[in-house]
């Protein structure tokens, strides 16, 4: 016979997260990137700045032991999918899903190499704590699809979260920030001391919040974008006509009406794009 009075397991009183961690035997490990929020608090910062989740179907990349994955139970969201690659944390996962409601599923794999729009149905977020050291390439993989998603809550170094939303003639604006804002409206929410991590992280953290747009800021050419761009910060303190050379030069840069004595930083998001629309014309190769 079951005990009515027997206490119910439910997320508020579960352990500590570092009483998880030391049930589980879980040590960070450098090579997955691995740096712990454990203060819940912050966490629910985190997921609130994702909007309102209820009826979304929300995807956390990097769970760990599970203070975010926590809040995203909390939320009301339909389903959150946590994708962790190490099976020491997913052990420890398990003991919320256990009180999730059938809400959360967990998903043993490497973020990289997971195609999320079809893991999980529309409407889909992804809200993350992301891997310092793959969170720049997950972010451009989902940007190659960028209208799967409603939004991206994400937790990056502070200098790539910059770099997501700075403005033309700044000293963080570069390539990324033409490819995401050509894409999506970006941004920042706040940032996040080191010593909020275990164990803390060398830099400060940021979350930004990435809205993909129903289309491109302007049409362009997204392979010719990406190629005038690599070229043109890859050497950003020289003058576009120097920089742009390989792949046109001057006369690139007079077809796109774009000043070949300009620097890449000064161009922007619009003006990139009319350098990529210049290098495919017809005329391109004349």
């Amino acid at each position: 016979m079951t005990d009515q009075h027997a206490p119910k397991t439910t997320l508020d009183n579960l352990p500590p997260l570092r009483a998880v961690l030391a049930q589980h035997g879980i040590v960070t490990r450098k090579k997955l990137g691995q740096h712990f929020l454990f203060d819940l608090n912050l966490t629910r910062r985190i997921a609130a700045g994702a909007g309102d989740l209820t009826g979304v179907n929300v995807i956390e990349i990097g769970a760990g032991p599970g203070g975010l994955t926590r809040a995203l139970v909390e939320s009301g969201a339909r389903h959150i999918w946590a994708v962790e690659r190490d099976p020491r944390c997913l052990s420890a996962l398990q003991d919320i899903a256990a009180v999730a409601g059938g809400r959360l599923t967990l998903i043993e794999a490497d973020a990289l190499s997971v195609d999320l729009a079809t893991l999980v149905p529309a409407p889909r977020r992804i809200v993350a704590n992301l891997p310092y050291n793959i969170g720049t390439q997950l972010l451009l993989n989902w940007l190659a699809d960028a209208t799967a998603f409603e939004s991206m809550t994400l937790m990056f170094q502070k200098e790539v979260a910059d770099r997501l939303t700075a403005a033309p003639r700044s000293k963080n604006y570069g390539r990324l920030s033409v490819l995401a804002q050509w894409l999506c409206e970006t941004e920042p929410l706040f940032d996040v001391n080191p010593s909020a991590f275990v164990p803390p992280p060398a830099v400060m953290s940021s979350v930004v919040r990435i809205v993909p747009r129903a289309v491109p800021l302007v049409a362009a050419d997204q392979s010719a974008l990406e190629s005038v761009t690599r070229h043109a910060f890859g050497q950003r303190r020289k003058m576009l006509r120097q920089s742009l050379k390989p792949i046109g030069g001057a006369a690139l840069l007079e077809r796109a009406g774009i000043d070949p004595t300009a620097r890449a930083e000064e161009l922007s998001v619009e003006d990139f794009c009319a350098l990529a629309n210049a290098a495919v014309s017809p005329d391109a190769g004349e």
